[in-house]
C-alpha cells in the first residue's frame, strides 16, 4: 500500500486540516506523525503551561483519529531525523504539513526538504492553515509585507479565503509503526492553576458557545476587563486545534458590530505572522528602532521583579500580572497596560517582559507575542510609537468599579471606584488598613523619562 505521513505541528486538529485531507487523497495508508522536538525544548519554549495544554490537545487528537480508525505516532528526538525515519520504515512517498512563519519555522522547512529529496521523496508545504490568509497572499506594490494594519486588514477582508474542510470519515495507519505514548497534563509539573482544558473538542465548545451567546457583546466590551467578554480561544489558535478559516468563516454568518470587531482581531493574528514571515529577525530585533537606550535587567532588576509578581503598587497591572501567573492567560487590555507600564514608564527592553509572556502565557506565540510586545513599545507597527498608556486613567475607564482589581488583589478588598486603583491617597487608619505597596515611582517621573529617551516627544 502506498503511504503518506502528515507532519503535525502547530495545526493538531482533524477538522479543516488540508495536510491530512491531502495525504488521505493520495495514498492509501496515511502516518498521523508528531515529533517532540528537542530543539524547542532545549530552547525554553516547552513550558510547563503549554506543555499541559499540548498534552491535552495530542490526547484529543488521538482520540479523534481513533474515532477514524487511526492514531496518533509520537516521537521524540530532532524532527528531520524522526520524519525520515518515518518514512524510510514505511516507504512513504510524501509528507504533508502546514507552512510556518518563524525563521526556526522556515529552517524545519527547508532541512526536511533536503533530507526528503535525498531519498527521492516529495515535502508538501500548505499555506494558510494556521492563519485564515497565508503570509505573502496579499501584499502591497513593492514590498513584501504590509507594515500598517489598516490597509492590510481592508486587503485581507477583500481576499477570498477557501471553504473549511470537513473532517475525514477514516483514516488508515499502516501497521507496524513505533510511537511513544501520547503525553499526559498529569505528567507536566509546575502548571498554572487556571490553565484550562485544551483540545479540539472544547476549542469547538468553545467556538460554538461564543458564537452563540458572546460575540454580541465583544465590540462594545471587548475592553471590559472584569466582564471579560473575551473569546479566549487564543490558545486553540496557537496550537491549532481551532482552524483560523473556520473562525473567520463562522464568525462572518454573524451580524452586528461583536462580529466586526472579532474577525478584526482574528485579521490582526495574520497581520503580525505576515510581518514575521517577512521579517524573521523582528522575534528579537526592532522593526523599527528608536535609538532606545533601555534600562538593562541589572540596572532595573527591583522594578522588573515588582512588574513580574504583581507588587508594582499600581491595581491594575498587578491585577494582569497576577492574573498571568494564575491562568496563564491574560485580558488583552490588560497585556497592552503591562506592557506599556513595563516599556515606557519603567523604560525596560520590550525584550524582557516578552520572555516572561512566554514563559508563562498558553498563547505564547512568537508572531503575535514578540510583535505585540514591540507595538506597544513603538519599535514595531505602530503608527503612534510614543503613546503611553496611563494604568490609573486606564484602570477607572476599564474597571471602573474596581471589580477586576479586588479580583485578582484581594489585598485590596473593600475598595471600589477610584479607590481601588489609587490606593495610596488613603490616609491615616484607612491607608494602614490595606497591606499593598507604594507605587513604585510617580507616573509623571516615568513620563518624563520615557519622553527624554525618545527625544523628548
Amino acid at each position: 500500500m502506498n503511504v503518506s505521513v502528515v507532519l503535525f505541528t502547530s495545526d493538531l486538529r482533524v477538522h479543516d486540516h488540508p495536510p491530512l485531507r491531502a495525504a488521505l487523497d493520495e495514498a492509501a495508508g496515511v502516518v498521523p506523525l508528531f515529533v517532540r522536538d528537542d530543539r524547542i525544548e532545549a530552547a525554553g519554549f516547552a513550558t510547563p503551561n503549554r506543555s499541559a495544554f499540548l498534552a491535552d490537545c495530542l490526547t484529543a487528537l488521538d482520540e479523534a483519529l481513533r474515532d477514524r480508525g487511526g492514531h496518533l505516532v509520537v516521537r521524540s528526538g530532532d524532527v528531520v531525523d524522526e520524519v525520515c525515519a518515518v518514512v524510510d520504515a514505511t516507504g512513504a512517498d510524501s509528507v504533508h504539513m502546514s507552512g510556518g512563519v518563524s525563521a526556526y519555522a522556515q529552517g524545519r522547512e527547508e532541512r526536511l526538504r533536503s533530507a526528503l529529496t535525498g531519498r527521492g521523496r516529495t515535502l508538501h508545504v500548505h499555506d494558510g492553515v494556521v492563519t485564515a490568509v497565508a503570509p505573502g497572499a496579499v501584499t502591497p506594490a513593492g514590498s513584501d509585507h504590509f507594515a500598517v494594519f489598516t490597509p492590510y486588514f481592508r486587503r485581507w477582508a477583500q481576499q477570498g479565503k477557501r471553504n473549511p474542510l470537513t473532517a475525514p470519515r477514516a483514516v488508515r495507519v499502516p501497521d507496524g509503526v513505533d510511537s511513544e505514548p501520547v503525553p499526559s497534563r498529569a505528567d507536566v509539573r509546575g502548571v498554572s492553576p487556571g490553565v484550562p482544558a485544551g483540545g479540539e473538542a472544547q476549542a469547538r465548545s468553545r467556538l460554538l458557545a461564543w458564537l452563540r451567546s458572546g460575540i454580541a457583546g465583544y465590540g462594545d466590551g471587548h475592553d471590559d476587563l472584569p466582564g471579560d467578554r473575551t473569546s479566549r480561544l487564543s490558545p486553540y489558535l496557537h496550537f491549532g486545534a481551532l482552524s483560523p478559516v473556520e473562525a473567520v468563516h463562522r464568525a462572518g454568518e454573524k451580524e452586528g458590530p461583536g462580529a466586526t470587531a472579532f474577525v478584526r482581531q482574528l485579521c490582526w493574528r495574520d497581520f503580525h505572522h505576515q510581518v514575521l514571515a517577512a521579517r524573521p529577525a523582528t522575534a528579537r530585533d526592532d522593526y523599527r528602532g528608536r535609538g532606545d537606550r533601555w534600562r538593562g535587567e541589572d540596572e532595573a532588576a527591583d522594578d522588573i521583579a515588582a512588574w513580574k509578581e504583581g507588587r508594582t503598587g499600581f491595581p491594575v497591572i498587578d491585577a494582569a500580572m497576577r492574573q498571568l501567573a494564575h491562568e496563564g492567560w491574560m485580558h488583552n487590555r490588560g497585556r497592552l497596560l503591562v506592557a506599556s507600564f513595563l516599556t515606557k514608564t519603567l523604560y525596560v527592553d520590550w525584550r524582557v517582559g516578552a520572555r516572561h509572556f512566554l514563559r508563562h502565557l498558553v498563547d505564547g506565540d512568537i508572531a503575535n507575542n514578540q510583535l505585540n510586545w514591540q507595538w506597544v513599545a513603538g519599535t514595531g507597527n505602530d503608527t503612534r510609537p510614543n503613546r503611553v498608556l496611563n494604568p490609573v486613567l486606564q484602570g477607572r475607564r476599564h474597571d471602573p468599579d474596581g471589580t477586576y482589581v479586588r479580583r485578582w488583589v484581594p489585598e485590596l478588598k473593600g475598595l471600589q471606584g477610584a479607590a481601588a486603583h489609587e490606593p495610596w491617597k488613603l490616609v491615616g487608619q484607612e491607608r494602614a488598613a490595606y497591606d499593598y505597596p507604594e507605587p513604585l515611582l510617580e507616573l509623571s517621573a516615568g513620563l518624563a523619562r520615557f519622553q527624554q529617551a525618545r527625544g523628548g516627544t
